[in-house]
């Protein structure tokens, strides 16, 4: 069941908008656990996939599963990108780019605002 968004939230995951660089809760986050879906409680990414390529996004060397995320392809703004959303629900997630320094060459880069961390215990 989709989970009542914030202003930010619905910003970014219904209407594809970006949060600042710098500003979101989990760019610089080094907690272990599972990254969901804040809309729908998906989970997306595992924390031991997140690293720090300075740009202010939380960015991830892959999903934690092939349905876990979908992909669309996005021209807007000028630029070609490909658009990753949240394979359940849906919602605008961030982009994925190929310049990532791990062994996949991903870089999931993804907004804060649409992440719910589900801390390891």
């Amino acid at each position: 069941m989709p989970k009542e968004l914030t202003p930010e939230q619905h910003h970014v995951m219904q209407e594809k908008g970006t949060e600042a660089p710098f500003s979101g809760t989990y760019w610089n986050s080094h907690d272990d656990g599972t990254y969901h879906c804040a809309a729908c409680d998906n989970p997306l990414f595992a924390s031991d996939a997140k690293f720090d390529p300075g740009t202010g996004w939380p960015s991830y060397e892959k999903p934690i599963s092939d349905t876990s995320v979908v992909y669309e392809s996005d021209e807007g703004g000028g630029m070609k990108r490909v658009e990753v959303k949240c394979g359940f629900c849906g919602a605008h997630l961030g982009h994925v780019f190929d310049d990532g320094p791990t062994a996949t060459g991903k870089r999931y880069c993804i907004n804060s605002v649409c992440l719910d961390l589900k801390k390891d215990k």
